[in-house]
């Protein structure tokens, strides 16, 4: 099985961290987001990894060029010359002619790819999103109203929830082909042009650990949630 990892970003929610190290280098516990990354791609099978670099990414190939798992993967490069989105990234990178997983580099989970990988295959997605359920404490009173605008309730500050992506795919190959080389496109967009084109999108929802380190807050979360089990993010 093959990969892509997004790892372009400049983090700038994470300054300072960031200003001396790419994102997916910043640590937890005593290895970086990445390394998890690989480990847990590793345990399910994939083999191949393409990994989409940019800002500072030349400290990721040197990190991982000293690291034994270069040994036991097929890890190349991908350069963006300037960001192309959460879609737009793949669009040039060539070799990826069977169902494939597309992730972000900046995040902790233990979610069962493999598992994710039989259900896009048995589902026959064009493309199998990764989906968690999250709450949102929305911070205002909401109010329900009738039709004749009477107030029939009201919530202080209620939470709420959706279903929200993981930021882990699996595209087949046709999703793929709709990513035009060079053109900027993120996710979301790619998400919406396949339905618009009748294409089958799935969710792939499972019970797993997820946080998206994208603030300082989630950084600490993560620091916290990997020193307190760190087998659950490596078995």
């Amino acid at each position: 099985m093959k990969a892509v990892i997004l790892a372009g970003g400049k983090g700038l929610r994470m300054r300072p961290y960031t200003s001396v190290l790419p994102k997916p280098l910043l640590p937890i516990g005593e290895l970086p987001i990445l390394e998890i990354i690989l480990r847990r791609l590793e345990k399910a099978g994939v083999t191949d990894v393409v990994i989409a670099i940019g800002y500072l990414g030349s400290l990721i190939q040197t990190y991982l060029a000293q690291n034994p798992i270069s040994n036991r993967m097929n890890i190349t490069y991908h350069m963006e010359d300037e960001p192309l989105g959460t879609a737009g990234a793949i669009g040039g990178i060539d070799g990826l002619t069977e169902p494939f997983f597309v992730m972000n580099g900046d995040l902790l989970s233990n979610i069962d790819f493999k598992a994710m990988m039989q259900h896009h295959l048995d589902t026959g997605a064009c493309l199998t999103v990764g989906v968690v359920s999250t709450e949102v404490q929305i911070q205002l009173g909401v109010l329900s109203l009738d039709a004749a605008d009477n107030i029939t309730g009201y919530d202080e500050k209620p939470k709420m929830s959706y279903a929200a992506s993981m930021g882990i795919y699996v595209y087949s190959p046709l999703a793929k082909s709709l990513v035009e080389p060079g053109v900027h496109l993120d996710a979301p967009s790619l998400v919406l042009r396949l339905i618009e084109r009748g294409e089958k999108v799935s969710g792939f929802t499972a019970p797993c650990r997820w946080i998206d380190i994208g603030n300082p807050g989630e950084y600490e979360r993560a620091q916290q949630e990997y020193a307190d089990d760190p087998g659950a993010f490596l078995a």
